[in-house]
């Protein structure tokens, strides 16, 4: 529609922007960084830890927490935030969501069923499904990386941050940091 929304990484916030008059609000976050792993709540008073990056699908805003290692979503007309994928704990472990470990989850991208997620720190590219999981497209574990091309574990990453879906391709753009 006419909101753009924001992942402010450095004031720890998850912000819209009114395109029509230019406007900004905070949508989530206290302004003060989570020290420790949160329950989630009323979005505007519960504090975000480091949100990377931002997906809007079916009514929820996704986002990307590469402070506690997690995946949040964010219900912008009920005003609620909370963890959605992501024990808290920094690896490559594919499990059901919440018992699932990130690593530092930062680009987001969807096929209109997964979520697709960038881990930095295990050099991987993943994915939650709403059903309930998460997988593994590329990467074998923490701090595992290289530049090798090729399929599933034979493919190495080395840091990869962002994503795009390409629909036409039904593919995954990645873009690899190093």
């Amino acid at each position: 529609g006419g909101t753009l929304y924001v992942a402010d990484t450095a004031n720890h916030l998850v912000r819209a922007v009114e395109l029509s008059d230019g406007s900004v609000r905070t949508v989530a976050g206290t302004g003060a960084q989570a020290r420790r792993l949160q329950a989630g709540g009323p979005a505007r008073e519960v504090p975000l830890n480091s949100p990377w990056d931002l997906l809007w699908m079916d009514g929820t805003l996704y986002v990307a927490m590469a402070g506690p290692h997690q995946l949040w979503r964010i219900d912008p007309a009920a005003g609620l935030a909370a963890p959605w994928a992501g024990s808290g704990a920094e690896e490559l472990y594919d499990a059901p969501l919440a018992m699932a470990a990130l690593a530092q989850p930062s680009g987001l991208a969807r096929d209109g069923v997964r979520v697709y997620f960038a881990d930095p720190e295990a050099s991987a590219v993943r994915w939650a499904d709403p059903g309930g999981e998460t997988g593994t497209v590329v990467g074998t574990g923490l701090f595992d990386f290289g530049d090798r091309d090729g399929a599933g574990d034979d493919a190495r990453l080395q840091h990869a941050q962002g994503l795009a879906w390409w629909p036409a391709e039904r593919a995954l753009l990645v873009a690899d940091t190093y």
